[in-house]
């Protein structure tokens, strides 16, 4: 199970990225990276959030620790700003926790990232669909000299909008747009990592996920949906399992 801690006080908003992540204080006197259930994409951003970190960090990925924390709506009376008490009064209960990693900065090309490294972050992101590693938002840390992947939320695009499995699994990735094109080799970590994605490591990955953020979101009604979180499980696993077995069909 992912650690449970509960906010204490609301540092100052993060107004780099669409969602309004806030930094955040905990009872476990950690500061953490805050994305909140009441964001834009709601919690199938941070279901995304868990899914993807947590495999990436079973494949040797560096990304910070994961928390689930517990807000109250009180630590944001002080904030000035209306956009930032309204999201936090609407994320009251359980959100998800991003370890802060202190004194980190943004990915440079100038930084040597191992060719390793690099392929493996390039075959994650495209098992998974992520669409948002590129230049332009590399979300990707340096820390303590080495290299971190964060900013999750985009992947798993299939659970906007149930459909068929095998479109999912079968649909290419746009390697040319990320980051690490050039120093990564995704055809060569898919020898060392595919096999290690087993149905036992999705399963448990999948349950960490809360079980509320599973169901269906009544503000974008889908009549393909999971109709309750042991079903939801299931199909995330399916999507992930037809992907993996048609990697011929993405890898480049």
């Amino acid at each position: 199970m992912l650690p449970r801690v509960a906010a204490t006080t609301y540092l100052t908003p993060l107004r780099e990225g669409g969602s309004l992540p806030g930094l955040v204080e905990a009872d476990d006197l950690g500061t953490y990276v805050v994305k909140f259930t009441g964001a834009g994409q709601g919690p199938k951003a941070l279901v995304a959030e868990i899914v993807v970190g947590e495999l990436a960090r079973a494949l040797g990925i560096g990304v910070p620790e994961l928390a689930l924390i517990e807000i109250d709506p009180e630590i944001g009376r002080r904030e000035p700003d209306q956009e930032v008490q309204d999201l936090i009064g609407a994320s009251t209960g359980l959100n998800l926790a991003v370890d802060f990693l202190p004194g980190s900065v943004g990915y440079d090309p100038s930084f040597v990232v191992p060719a390793e490294t690099a392929s493996d972050v390039i075959w994650l992101d495209a098992f998974v669909a992520n669409v948002d590693r590129s230049a332009r938002n590399t979300n990707l840390l340096i820390w303590n000299q080495t290299l971190w992947a964060i900013d999750h939320g985009a992947c798993l695009r299939f659970h906007h909008a149930w459909g068929a499995p095998e479109t999912f699994a079968r649909s290419s990735y746009a390697y040319a747009d990320h980051v690490l094109e050039a120093v990564g080799n995704p055809r060569s970590a898919h020898e060392r990592l595919a096999p290690l994605v087993t149905a036992d490591l999705l399963d448990a990955v999948l349950a960490l996920v809360p079980d509320a953020w599973l169901l269906p979101d009544p503000r974008r009604p889908d009549p393909r949906a999971p109709v309750d979180a042991a079903t939801a499980r299931d199909a995330y696993r399916d999507y992930l399992g037809q992907r993996l077995a048609a990697a011929d069909r993405w890898l480049p």
